[in-house]
């Protein structure tokens, strides 16, 4: 049988193209081994903001005091909060499931597939030919061969762990160990950050790094800076998050000849083309910014060149949230990134109203503007809610709107959003 496209792999990038090609008349498979829906919808982006959504209510039932409410206890059910991510997830998975099952055109092909050429993939066994083909297998916890780790939590297992641990040792100080960090202290585990470096979140500027570090100290987590790590030792329970590694180990790339790196990364150019004609990628396997959100840009950018005017590339400004409490919005660069002349705004989030009611008066926001044109070309957003108001900073840098648009409109109040309006108007 042979195909217009086929695509490996159904995460957030790979599902939506497939319905867009079929709907365009193209003929289109969709190679799944496992799961659909990708890392996000798994054990990803879902469960983990439905984990620590419960993990947030525990934390503000604690703090009910402030808030002049008695709580005499505050008792964690942890089967039952992972249960209710394992819910969440299975919801959004299934009815992906449910919708490719009963399609003709996208044809779900369930298991394994590996390149036998530009032209030709085998599926569980089954040989197709295509005249093009979407490369879109994301990636995988990266574990470190350290004595004495013979199993641990990663990203990729921990809805399988209904049982909390009473101890957890994190490796990692980045994005991933910071959230699942909070969670599992929350949660009632005893937690330890180890990292092999000065600070954790180590392409953040300085002080967004130390103020997040101190919040959480405050929480009762321990740190652990330029850590080496000779050995575990027996029993002791360890949460990986020392990384990520590409999927495309076995994918028959050579069989292609499409080029990667050393760490397996497939090159790709602007417009997500291989080396190869006819191969695509799409993903965290691709290299550049991993996320859910520009995976599905990624899409975007592949149904345009593929099948549309071919305008979009990844020239694109990719904003991104680390989901601890609280949060950290980014969009832009950091001040060690910029180059040109820019100034500095930063507004403290206690002199913010709405913050102050809320009782969530910790952190900042600071953002940097090009000096001569007044356009934003960083933001750095740690506080409640950030994930949200990081895209009116967003926006206006896609609009190529001076930071004088929001200094200048009128936010209604009592507001968060106040807080985006004051950090440009100081």
């Amino acid at each position: 049988m042979t195909f217009d496209v086929v695509i490996i792999g159904g995460g957030q990038a790979g599902i939506p193209l497939a319905w867009a090609l079929a709907k365009k008349g193209w003929q289109v498979a969709l190679a799944e081994r496992k799961y659909l829906g990708g890392s996000c919808i798994n054990f990803g982006c879902t469960p983990t903001k439905a984990a620590i959504a419960s993990a947030r209510v525990a934390h503000l039932a604690r703090r009910g005091a402030e808030f002049g409410l008695k709580i005499p206890e505050v008792a964690v059910d942890f089967p039952a909060v992972i249960r209710r991510a394992r819910e969440v997830a299975l919801e959004s998975r299934h009815s992906q499931e449910s919708a490719l099952e009963k399609s003709e055109n996208p044809r779900w092909l369930r298991g394994h597939a590996r390149l036998e050429g530009p032209n030709r993939v085998r599926i569980a066994g089954e040989s197709f030919e295509t005249k093009q083909i979407v490369l879109n297998t994301g990636n995988r916890s990266t574990i470190p061969l350290i004595p004495g780790l013979n199993s641990c939590i990663h990203a990729g297992n921990w809805l399988e762990h209904d049982s909390l641990p009473e101890r957890l040792r994190v490796l990692g100080g980045g994005y991933i160990g910071m959230e699942m960090a909070q969670f599992y202290r929350r949660m009632g585990s005893a937690v330890s950050v180890w990292e092999e470096g000065p600070r954790i979140l180590a392409h953040e500027d300085d002080d967004v790094s130390a103020t997040l570090q101190g919040l959480l100290e405050k929480e009762g987590i321990e740190f652990h800076l330029n850590a080496k790590i000779d050995s575990i030792p027996a029993g002791e329970q360890v949460f990986v998050a020392t990384g990520r590694t590409p999927n495309t180990g076995d994918l028959g790339l050579e069989t292609a000849g499409v080029e990667c790196d050393s760490h397996g990364i497939v090159k790709v150019d602007r417009r997500l083309a291989t080396n190869v004609p006819g191969i695509w990628v799409a993903g965290d396997i691709r290299g550049g910014p991993m996320f859910t959100h520009t995976a599905w840009d990624d899409y975007r950018i592949l149904l345009s060149q593929m099948a549309g005017d071919k305008s979009r590339t990844t020239d694109r400004i990719v904003p991104y949230a680390v989901f601890t409490d609280p949060e950290l919005g980014r969009v832009g660069l950091t001040e060690r990134e910029a180059k040109q002349p820019f100034r500095v705004q930063r507004f403290e989030l206690k002199r913010n109203g709405k913050a102050r009611e809320l009782s969530e008066p910790e952190g900042f926001i600071k953002v940097l503007t090009d000096e001569s044109t007044g356009h934003i070309i960083g933001a750095a957003l740690l506080c409640n809610e950030a994930s949200e108001l990081v895209h009116m900073y967003v926006d206006l840098m896609n609009a190529g709107a001076p930071a004088s648009v929001i200094r200048d409109a009128v936010h209604i109040h009592p507001t968060l959003a106040e807080a985006v309006q004051s950090a440009v108007t100081i």
